[in-house]
């Protein structure tokens, strides 16, 4: 147990220094964008950069100096299995769409898995100045400030994220839409599903739902949502499903049952 604390302590210290790192990186390409090359990938909406894989090159070197053993998951290079029961799941840059077009809402989003749980949630949000932080029994924080979330607060006084791409149909999230405002909600969406979820944890959305979305997008989410006081709904991390998307949904308290509803979870 004393090996395990230990382990999640230094991985988690170095979680924080490396969004630090990564964010100041990113947030250099983002203040000279107009320099990068944006390529696409599934769909002219999906882009990418060469900052996304800077970023994330920079992250998995870190990770190999210090723990060689863990294994790592990125969005950009994909997975390379270790062995100390660690992985690594990062997203260098969520939010790119809204990065390359000049708008703040997009993070550095790093998580680490142990025994195929979410125990570190790290996700810088450098436009803001924001880190948010949470490891397994550690709470969650943003800038240091403990976050604690207000059962009170439900799908009809608050506000709810919701995320979609085009791995689900228009009819599908013209569905979810519509279910959320004749439930008496109301709801955002600004681009990065990573951040939206940290959002979640701080208070200043109830809950986040998206129908498909990948492990990189939504881990760190998770650990800082639960740590918290939230819940969320598992995401599959056994093998090859890691690197499957899957529906992601995370609540405060007060909005757990309206959102499974809508979400059919």
């Amino acid at each position: 147990m004393t090996s395990q604390i230990s382990g999640l302590d230094a991985r988690f210290a170095l979680a924080q220094a490396m969004a630090r790192e990564a964010g100041a990186v990113a947030l250099d390409y983002f203040n000279r964008r107009e320099t990068l090359v944006i390529e696409t990938k599934r769909d002219l909406q999906d882009v990418v950069s060469i900052a996304d894989r800077e970023v994330e090159t920079l992250i998995r070197a870190r990770v190999a100096e210090v723990h060689a053993g863990d294994g790592f998951l990125g969005e950009e290079y994909g997975l390379a299995e270790g062995h100390s029961g660690y992985t690594w799941v990062v997203d260098p840059i969520d939010g790119t769409s809204p990065f390359v077009n000049g708008m703040p809402n997009w993070c550095v989003s790093i998580a680490v898995l142990h025994n195929s749980e979410p125990v570190i949630g790290v996700i810088c949000a450098p436009c803001h100045d924001e880190l948010y932080a949470s490891a397994s029994g550690k709470g969650a924080t943003l800038n240091g400030k403990v976050l604690t979330l207000n059962p009170t607060r439900t799908i009809r006084n608050a506000v709810t994220g919701l995320g979609a791409n085009n791995y689900v149909t228009p009819a599908f999230v013209g569905k979810m839409v519509e279910s959320l405002l004749e439930a008496g909600g109301n709801f955002i969406r600004n681009g990065s599903g990573a951040l939206m979820l940290a959002y979640v944890a701080a208070g200043r959305l109830v809950g986040y739902y998206e129908p498909y979305m990948h492990a990189w997008d939504c881990l760190a989410g998770y650990c800082l949502v639960k740590e918290a006081g939230g819940w969320y709904h598992p995401f599959p991390v056994e093998g090859e499903q890691l690197t499957k998307g899957s529906p992601v949904l995370a609540a405060a308290p007060g909005a757990i049952d309206d959102l499974r509803k809508i979400a059919g979870l």
